[in-house]
């Protein structure tokens, strides 16, 4: 849209609604909004997006694939964060390069036809390590997310050149981003810091506008208590909130709790904000999980189909036209990157699954929620009514929201009750064009299904034709030629009526004619259908066909607007030419070339193209370049078999492969030289963490223990104290802090003292181990002796609550007391990663790497110096406890054209008397950290790794620390390559994230 188009838009807006204009002085115009939805480029658009997280799939080459799969269900953009502690994890030198980059994530959005809203931070939580705060943060002594100069200063880097890539990307410079939020949650404070701190949002959102961002801001508060809203100071331009309003109960996903449905968001926004239209930045679309918890799919039971037809569709019942699905792809927390508590899965129970598969009905049902609402501009200028259950349907049992246009109505019914498995009969009685009506007019009732809702509609605009009403859930209508297409569906048994003018005349049945009813009642002709497994189609002459599917077959249908001319692109637009087609797995786009259609996809069997809407004049059809045989019926339609023959797929056998091993745990040896370790000597510590009473931390210790006080964050970390023997050494005391589900191992010399297995809750644990029965020990008065402690770290705490500064909650040891001594009798140093904040692997990033001996050393890196090292296999026992690195490599050969998702998925490994051995894993991937493995904990055991890290025609290493917490020491119990899919797909093969090799470390310890 030009400047003078926007000033006609902003002139026009005094006499009919206030669209906000940011920029009449030049800064910008492309994005604009007044009380009901955004305009872009001076459209009405619906903002339903999907989350997806770049970082948490390290495969640029793979970004396209799950924007196509975002698109495909209808939605029109992508939220994403950016992960602060990725960028910068040394101060001062921020990267943003390789798999970090954003500019090809922009690339990919663009090329979907997907807008963006912008999430850096510099707080985001999204359950990754301290919250996306880098760990040197835990050194500030400033509060984090507040005001304070030492805090604000340390972001100025960070947001200096993530602001500056991001306004590069906007839509003012040709680019897919729309929308933009700084901070993140900023909802509730402690009351020992300034709240709210007006100063600190206002000084976050400077920053950024100084490094270039001007398109609209959006906040994301936490509760709908509208804490910054735009009339407020730093306030944002528009107001925005999340919800997770199911909650988190994945063990028991049936169980949904009474009063959790929302029923006063419309009321609540006409409170806080009525001159913005009505944005949920975050709506819960999955759930998380925890170690030791019941496993992701639970999750996704619990956010299943049925909770996004009630949930989603309730969403629309309050006018939201701002909608951001999290997660849409969750991918995967690999190399250290997620919070304490989260495992390596971020599948998050998504519509999109970990291994980018798309089998869960979550995802076909969103796809048609999603295009319906988009294929009904007359609902971003609707205003929603009171809900009501004494008006409109037949029973209380019911509930009815209205959302009134100025032609169309439609109308959210669901149970009262939202948690009923009943199924309701009820009469709808509405007014309509052509009067009162009581729907069904041709006797029976309708019916309402536990856990599901209906948007019933009224007086809807057919590109032209008016639907005067329909019971029957709409999902989208297009072209064919000069005739309409319109698609309805419902579910099977249930009775639907849909009425037009009788000038339209009596439709002909195409299918069972014995389900449908067809009557004139004063000026319209009604249909009355019970919906069946098999599709019918009612023509009204050469102008409309209308399509009565039962759900599960109207999944089968996709919905794909075609290429317009730039500045629109492949972006969603009302204007656009549609095409519909059912098929199989997955249509991914469609283009017009001359006479031909040209269609890429995905199949997972063998089906058949018919092609509904949008179809050409001719019969040249391609998919995935290849040419259809293609037939035409009597009614129009175009099909063509999809054949599929899958490949045989070879994967290795990892028990018959060749291992090579070597000791991980040398520092437990006597002669061991830990001089280039750090000494542990700070005596004080910035740390300001609190505990849930307001508690500041303060050391327990002579000097600091803290791991991020030397500059550890992430991964294992190791502890070796030095002390001279009494002999009147009977016990070890230790308190030791790493994470939820973290464990630690003590060994005095090679003598092994024991171990804490963990536990899915524990993020801290005291233990007192007696050392007269540790293997026989006795310590040897005047002998030198070294304490070694090897702890997990699973992670930074996230940092949700200003004034806590959680994020700062220590990782390491945090007292101890060794009996017979002071505390200063022991001398300690420590490690972690290699190098610490100067971390030797700039391809895989900052945390990928912890302190084991073999990480430290770039072993786990392609083609480690292996061929010296002793045969030994991960499936046979190391004989006590102890850390043991195996590597074995292996090829692969898939064919091109071929998405086959691939998995490596451990055994339970058990002792020879059937329970579980207490062993730590992790697994590493051609130098990739995609699976920590808790035997005893689970309940991962599964661990998909894209291509792009796997190199599908080439050699891959695979490496495995195996840690054994058990007297017996440890052992897998099975190590397998799986197949998820085999998937004939249109996707574009990704390069390789990777191209190095090892290489011996300088210095390494």
């Amino acid at each position: 849209m030009g400047t003078v188009t926007h000033l006609l838009l902003c002139l026009a807006s005094l006499f009919y609604v206030s669209v906000h204009c940011l920029s009449l002085g030049g800064k910008q115009y492309k994005v604009t909004w007044d009380e009901h939805s955004l305009f872009v480029r001076g459209e009405r658009v619906m903002f339903y997006s999907g989350e997806f997280h770049p970082f948490r799939l390290p495969v640029p080459g793979l970004w396209l694939d799950v924007f196509q799969k975002i698109k495909a269900l209808g939605y029109t953009g992508v939220s994403f964060y950016v992960d602060w502690a990725l960028l910068e994890g040394k101060p001062g030198q921020f990267s943003a390069e390789g798999v970090f980059a954003l500019e090809p994530f922009f690339e990919a959005a663009a090329e979907a036809g997907i807008y963006l809203l912008a999430r850096p931070g510099p707080y985001i939580n999204a359950e990754v390590s301290g919250g996306g705060f880098p760990g040197w943060l835990q050194r500030n002594p400033a509060t984090l997310r507040t005001n304070e100069t030492g805090y604000v200063d340390a972001t100025k880097n960070y947001v200096s050149h993530i602001g500056q890539i991001i306004a590069n990307a906007q839509i003012t410079n040709g680019g897919p981003v729309v929308l933009f939020q700084p901070e993140n949650e900023y909802t509730f404070g402690a009351n020992w810091v300034t709240w709210p701190d007006v100063e600190y949002i206002e000084t976050v959102n400077d920053l950024f506008r100084a490094a270039g961002i001007v398109v609209p801001f959006v906040n994301n508060e936490a509760a709908i208590i509208g804490l910054f809203t735009p009339e407020k100071p730093g306030g944002p331009d528009i107001y925005g909130h999340d919800s997770y309003p199911i909650g988190w109960d994945c063990a028991h996903p049936a169980n949904w709790t009474a009063g959790n449905l929302p029923t006063d968001w419309r009321e609540l926004h006409l409170q806080q904000s009525p001159t913005t239209p009505y944005a949920i930045p975050e709506f819960q679309g999955g759930a998380i999980d925890s170690w030791a918890g019941t496993g992701l799919e639970g999750c996704a039971s619990l956010t299943n189909h049925e909770y996004e037809r009630l949930f989603f569709k309730n969403d629309f019942s309050f006018g939201v036209a701002i909608l951001n699905i999290y997660m849409t792809y969750g991918g995967t927390n690999w190399g250290n990157l997620g919070q304490s508590g989260g495992y390596t899965s971020y599948d998050y129970g998504s519509a999109i699954k970990e291994d980018r598969t798309i089998a869960r009905e979550k995802y076909a049902e969103a796809k048609l929620i999603a295009h319906f609402i988009n294929s009904s501009p007359a609902y971003l200028s609707a205003t929603p009514g009171n809900l009501t259950n004494n008006s409109y349907v037949s029973t209380s049992e019911l509930t009815t929201t209205p959302i009134f246009g100025s032609d169309t109505t439609f109308y959210v019914t669901r149970h009262s009750d939202y948690t009923s498995l009943e199924s309701t009969p009820y009469t709808f009685s509405v007014a309509t064009s052509q009067g009162n009506v009581t729907i069904p007019q041709l006797g029976g009732s309708l019916t309402l299904n536990g856990r599901d809702s209906k948007i019933h509609t009224t007086d809807y605009n057919i590109d032209g034709v008016n639907l005067i009403y329909s019971s029957a859930d709409i999902y989208a209508h297009s072209w064919s030629g000069n005739k309409r297409i319109l698609i309805l569906y419902g579910l099977e048994g249930e009775t639907h009526e849909l009425a037009f003018l009788s000038s339209l005349g009596e439709p002909t049945v195409e299918g069972d004619h014995s389900t449908v009813k067809i009557a004139s009642q004063r000026a319209t002709m009604i249909v009355q259908w019970q919906v069946t497994r098999e599709r019918k189609v009612l023509h009204y002459g050469s102008d409309l066909d209308v399509y009565l599917l039962w759900r599960n077959d109207a999944f089968k249908y996709w919905v794909l607007q075609l290429e317009a001319p730039a500045p629109i692109g492949n972006y969603s637009s009302q204007t656009k030419e549609t095409v519909i087609a059912k098929a199989g797995y997955l249509l991914r786009t469609a283009t017009v070339s001359g006479t031909a259609l040209k269609l890429t996809g995905d199949n997972n069997a063998t089906s058949e193209l018919e092609i509904v809407a949008g179809f050409p004049d001719s019969d040249e059809v391609y998919f995935n370049g290849q040419r259809l045989d293609c037939t035409r019926s009597s009614n129009g339609r175009l099909s063509a078999p999809l054949p599929f023959d899958a490949p045989r797929i070879d994967l290795p056998d990892f028990e018959a492969q060749e291992w090579k091993f070597i000791d991980s745990l040398p520092e437990i040896q006597p002669t061991y030289d830990d001089n280039s370790w750090p000494l542990a000597d700070h005596e004080t510590t910035n740390n300001t963490a609190r505990d849930d009473n307001g508690t500041k931390f303060t050391l327990r210790t002579p000097t600091s223990l803290i791991a991020s006080d030397y500059g550890f964050h992430t991964g294992s970390l190791i502890y070796r104290g030095s002390f001279i023997a009494n002999g009147n050494e009977s016990s070890l005391y230790l308190s030791i802090t790493g994470g939820s589900g973290f464990g630690h191992s003590v060994w005095i010399n090679s003598s092994y003292v024991g171990s804490y297995t963990g536990s899915g809750s524990a993020k801290s644990f005291n233990q007192t181990l007696v050392l007269s029965n540790a293997s026989g020990m006795h310590l040897v008065r005047g002998e030198r002796y070294v304490l070694t402690v090897l702890i997990d770290h699973m992670g930074q705490e996230t940092s949700w609550t200003p004034g806590y500064d959680t994020m700062k909650t220590p990782r390491g040891i945090i007292d101890y007391q060794l009996s017979g001594h002071a505390q200063s009798d022991i001398t300690w140093r420590l490690t972690g990663n290699f190098g610490n904040e100067d971390y030797a692997d700039h391809v895989r990033g900052p945390l990928n790497e912890g302190g084991m001996w073999a990480e430290r050393q770039g072993f786990h890196l392609p083609a480690p110096p292996a061929d010296e090292w002793e045969a030994a296999s991960p499936f046979g026992y190391i004989g006590a406890p102890g850390v043991g690195f195996y590597t074995t490599k292996f090829n692969l050969d898939i064919p091109d054209g071929w998405d086959i998702p691939l998995s490596f998925d451990f055994s339970n490994s058990t002792r020879d008397d059937g329970m579980p051995l207490d062993i730590r894993i992790q697994l590493y991937i051609n130098g990739w950290q995609f699976g920590k493995y808790i035997n005893r904990l689970g309940p991962q055991q599964s661990f998909p790794v894209p291509q792009g890290i796997l190199d599908y025609s080439g050699e891959n290493y695979l490496a495995l620390t195996v840690w054994s917490q058990d007297t017996v020491g440890g052992r897998l119990g099975g190590l397998k390559l799986t197949a998820n899919a085999i998937i004939q797909s249109g996707m574009k093969r990704p390069t390789m994230s990777w191209s190095d090799a090892w290489e011996q470390r300088k210095l390494a310890y």
